[in-house]
């Protein structure tokens, strides 16, 4: 793969740290290698958010996440929490769905609520977590529907704190059913570059990793 093909990579990569642990110090470093490569934007926990918007000052999007990672949060708490992020200087907010009402059918309700979050976002963009490895591919279809018919502007995979990350086969699902412009973004186990490129290829226009700048910075240690 040549320095162009990873470029383009990078671009459509949220670099992210979400662990429940994390430190300032590890912010940092994510957001400096996420500016250094010019990642597509930082994906980092929401009580960083403001000290992350003031320390790259316009440079990089910052991208946090709401209802996670489990999505069973009222509505209301997730209107708060992407107005209050958006406040705080995020430019993206991913959030989790209700996969309880995923099961119910309730797809009346996600739709309402998508659209309570989008207009809490204030114009930022919005990615709706699907948590695609507790779906059936019925339901992965029925909410590319609900995501395409919302105000979101993406559908996402996974949090990557479930049972399993994206996978092929998932993406390609996704990809062949949402409509209306609606994005894909694959998120959890993306470990390479070629990881990655095969993700892209089946339809994903975001990635949400750590491990993919982590892989570029090691290639260019040798």
């Amino acid at each position: 793969m040549d320095a162009a093909q990873v470029k383009q990579i990078l671009t459509k990569v949220d670099h992210t740290l979400l662990r429940v642990d994390s430190r300032w110090e590890e912010m940092q470093e994510v957001l400096d290698d996420a500016m250094r490569y010019e990642t597509a934007s930082a994906c980092i926990p929401p009580s960083f958010v403001e000290r992350a918007a003031a320390y790259v000052d316009g440079r990089l999007p910052i991208c946090t996440v709401i209802g996670f990672p489990n999505g069973y949060a009222t509505t209301a708490t997730k209107c708060f929490e992407a107005s209050d992020a958006v406040a705080k200087g995020a430019s993206e907010i991913d959030m989790v769905v209700n996969v309880g009402w995923v099961k119910e059918g309730r797809f009346d309700d996600i739709l309402d609520e998508i659209d309570q979050v989008k207009a809490a976002c204030q114009g930022r963009l919005l990615k709706v977590i699907i948590e695609t490895c507790l779906l059936t591919d019925q339901e992965i279809i029925s909410m590319c529907q609900v995501v395409s018919e919302s105000k979101a502007e993406y559908i996402k995979t996974s949090t990557g704190f479930s049972k399993a990350g994206a996978t092929r086969e998932t993406v390609s699902l996704m990809a062949s059913h949402v409509t209306d412009g609606t994005l894909v973004k694959a998120a959890g186990g993306i470990a390479s570059l070629e990881d990655a490129a095969d993700f892209i290829a089946l339809g994903a226009s975001r990635l949400g990793t750590s491990r993919v700048v982590a892989a570029v910075k090691e290639g260019s240690r040798k």
